[in-house]
């Protein structure tokens, strides 16, 4: 009794490296064990031998070939992810096994555990939203896909293509000869513009606190290393441990979420170089203007305070030391629609273009929306709160390191960018985009010496 199997062979994912070429993520071969329901004249025997080999209960595999049943012809998984010892125990049984099958996997390893997790991602099979979007360019039910970072956004490339081989084998299984073969395609490799010696020691200098880092170059937005805390281990997605995937989805620290691009928070005292740069733009401050901090000012009955008293403070020495009374009085100076024009001039309230999925697109309040949204009206109080970068105003880390980047490269707003090179193509030229904004050489030079200050002065910030 002759028959014809077809034996898939899977491709394995693209892999994904550094910027000098070292695997942050690659592949491992992992055995799948599968059964032939036509060739099993002894059910119930043969999955209890099947058991024994594996070290496995036999009723785990009934339950598995139960709920896998489709057709007598079609194999079903009856165990997955068993290591090469085992697989090789179950071969040499074929013989007396008839009608098993081993089928290797090519797995995500990832050698360095969690680090760059969030840049990354995680795989998993594919789920219906992704099915429905996704079914007009090849992908079906089951198919491993990309989840977050550069996983997802970049799936297209990194995903294998599926090869075959058409065999005929005899009533005992045993192979007779070869009647049709697919080769397997592997996917793209994916090269990053992180550093992954960088990324570590940012990595581990976050450890568990919640926060975020990114370091990028400031002349062409180029990343660096960027971290965000807590983070998680994608091998979890690998292995399926439903103890560690309830932790993750179920965790309020919210591991999953990249806080570098996928969060908005008020930006505080970084905005007020925006602030400095309106001000100075539209000649309502000069380097001579000076404010006195005594605390606090009063606008109307509020009071609004300072962190420090600092006497009398100028352009530069107020952004050193990040005095709040100089710049609530250089905003009410400016009004709302300035500060709100110069924000956005600075890319605020929309996504960077960045390449990795769910930017946010932070929020830039203006009297407008809050009579649009807030039927309320628009007071100095919200002025003297958005000078500060407080209120209703939210960024993300982001977008922050691009504005700052202004002032690095001189007048230059950069996308940031994150790949370098796809399947050995340098695609970074094509990744800058570079646009001018037209700020005063003297503008900048103020502003950069107050930053500088914030790090140089004795009582910089």
């Amino acid at each position: 009794k002759q028959s014809v199997r077809r034996v898939r062979l899977p491709g394995a994912r693209g892999k994904i490296l550094d910027r000098d070429g070292k695997v942050i993520v690659d592949n491992r071969l992992s055995y799948d064990v599968m059964v032939l329901p036509q060739e099993l004249n002894k059910r119930d025997k043969t999955l209890t031998a099947i058991a024994s080999i594996l070290g496995l209960s036999p009723k785990e595999l009934k339950d598995a070939f139960k709920q896998g049943f489709v057709a007598p012809s079609i194999p079903i998984v009856i165990a997955k992810n068993i290591d090469i010892k085992k697989a090789i125990a179950l071969e040499e049984a074929k013989l007396d096994i008839p009608g098993i099958i081993i089928q290797p996997i090519p797995q995500r390893e990832y050698p360095y555990g969690r680090l760059c997790a969030h840049v990354i991602g995680y795989v998993g099979e594919i789920d219906r939203w992704r099915l429905t979007k996704l079914a007009d360019y090849g992908y079906k039910t089951k198919d491993i896909v990309g989840f977050g970072g550069v996983e997802e956004k970049y799936d297209y490339y990194l995903r294998q293509e599926e090869g075959g081989l058409s065999i005929e084998v005899d009533h005992k299984g045993r192979f007779v000869r070869t009647l049709g073969f697919k080769p397997p395609r592997n996917g793209r490799d994916i090269q990053l513009t992180l550093n992954l010696k960088i990324q570590k020691i940012v990595e581990d200098k976050l450890s568990d606190r919640k926060g975020c880092v990114i370091i990028m170059d400031p002349d062409t937005g180029e990343i660096i290393a960027m971290a965000s805390s807590p983070n998680f281990n994608p091998s979890a997605f690998v292995d399926k441990s439903s103890s560690s995937l309830s932790y993750l989805f179920n965790n309020p620290d919210a591991p999953l979420i990249n806080r570098a691009i996928s969060a908005a928070y008020p930006p505080g005292s970084t905005f007020k170089a925006i602030v400095a740069t309106a001000g100075l733009e539209t000649k309502k401050i000069n380097l001579s203007t000076g404010f006195l901090c005594k605390g606090s000012i009063f606008v109307g009955k509020q009071e609004f305070a300072c962190w420090n008293i600092h006497n009398q403070q100028s352009l530069i020495a107020a952004i050193a030391h990040s005095c709040n009374v100089f710049f609530y009085k250089t905003g009410l100076l400016l009004g709302p629609w300035a500060i709100h024009d110069y924000a956005v001039k600075f890319g605020l309230s929309r996504p960077t273009s960045f390449e990795l999925p769910y930017e946010a697109n932070g929020f830039l309040p203006s009297p407008l929306w809050r009579k649009i949204n807030r039927f309320r009206n628009w007071f100095d109080g919200d002025t003297v709160n958005l000078s500060i970068g407080q209120g209703d105003v939210l960024v993300t880390p982001l977008q922050m390191v691009r504005m700052m980047a202004v002032f690095a490269n001189r007048s230059f707003l950069v996308t940031p960018y994150i790949v370098k090179a796809v399947d050995g193509r340098d695609i970074s030229l094509y990744q800058r985009k570079i646009t001018y904004l037209p700020i005063k050489t003297s503008t900048i030079d103020y502003v950069r010496q107050g930053l500088r200050g914030v790090v140089l002065d004795a009582a910089g910030t």
